[in-house]
């Protein structure tokens, strides 16, 4: 007789630690834990929380790699439309226009997008999206501006634009040499994005030292333009009320980026990088641990405790919060 109860995890299998704690009203109702890696300015491992050496599917923290290789493959993009290139944007009036313009510029519409139809990101922008009567988009989904920039290197190229999320595509074969060779690492897997495109799995010190490479690399070069561009115009990474776009605005010269999941990754100009996913991805833990995490490196001021600061409500009233647990 077979049974339906599925296989238990291999008991030499450690837990991971817990990153974040649930408390309310001073009772510990939840617990998120994840690995967590911090790397010092030379590189190397200061701190390691978990298996940050696992392969993750970073999500949208593998973006900046992934207009890395568009720049590469030849498309001319800076300013906004490099930052919007790599970003998971929140779907404000500015970045669907923005969007609109890039396909535009190179012959294409919004319904050559591959994306899947989908509302705002940011809960405000959804809400107000509905009230004026929009429908769920493809140009609406977040990842529009890196599919705009994709479909316009292969306009540039030559290349199929009805195959361009085909793993085996030129531009996703590049960008998969992109992701190895800033992450310094084999690809581990190669799996599906929420947003239909290639996605490449690696681990979470890899993503960190990715990161790293980018604020340390060479003026001009693609990495360094990607990275200039995010920091330079952060609400097209992410939007006006936004902790990647607060980050970015408020720390000089960092660099960060979130991904589905609860992943993040950040580093500062001197070549100081984190990186973390929560492993049950609860995005509510993600801006406290990201908060203590960077604490960790030395950052603060206003723009952390907004980041970390995430209230529970008990009716109308705060009677507790997440908080780090590291």
């Amino acid at each position: 007789m077979t049974s339906s109860t599925a296989p238990s995890a291999s008991p030499s299998t450690p837990a991971l630690p817990v990153l974040a704690e649930v408390v309310r009203s001073g009772f510990t109702e939840g617990r998120h834990r994840g690995s967590l890696v911090v790397l010092a300015a030379d590189g190397s491992v200061e701190l390691a929380l978990g298996d940050p050496a696992a392969p993750v599917f970073p999500r949208s923290s593998n973006k900046p790699m992934q207009a890395t290789a568009i720049l590469r493959a030849g498309l001319d993009l800076s300013g906004e439309r490099l930052a919007l290139a790599a970003a998971s944007h929140s779907g404000e009036a500015f970045h669907l226009e923005l969007v609109r313009t890039m396909l535009a510029e190179h012959g294409l519409k919004p319904d050559d997008l591959q994306t899947p139809p989908d509302l705002p990101l940011d809960p405000v922008e959804a809400e107000a999206y509905l009230a004026a009567g929009g429908v769920r988009e493809p140009l609406t989904m977040n990842c529009s501006g890196k599919h705009a920039a994709m479909l316009a290197v292969c306009v540039r190229n030559g290349w199929d634009t009805a195959s361009y999320l085909d793993p085996a595509h030129p531009l996703q074969r590049l960008v998969g040499e992109v992701v190895a060779e800033a992450a310094g690492e084999p690809v581990a897997a190669v799996g599906t994005d929420g947003c239909g495109a290639p996605l490449m799995a690696i681990g979470l010190v890899g993503l960190a030292r990715a990161f790293r490479s980018f604020v340390l690399a060479e003026p001009g070069t693609p990495e360094r333009r990607v990275a200039d561009a995010m920091r330079a115009h952060p609400e097209y990474v992410a939007g006006t009320r936004r902790p990647d776009t607060w980050l970015m605005r408020e720390v000089p010269g960092a660099l960060s980026k979130m991904g589905a999941e609860a992943v993040q990754a950040v580093a500062l100009p001197d070549g100081r990088a984190l990186a973390f996913k929560i492993d049950d991805g609860a995005t509510r833990a993600l801006g406290p641990v990201l908060a203590r995490s960077l604490g960790l490196l030395g950052v603060q001021g206003p723009v952390v405790s907004r980041i970390g600061r995430a209230p529970l409500l008990g009716g109308a009233d705060e009677v507790g919060e997440i908080r780090a647990a590291f």
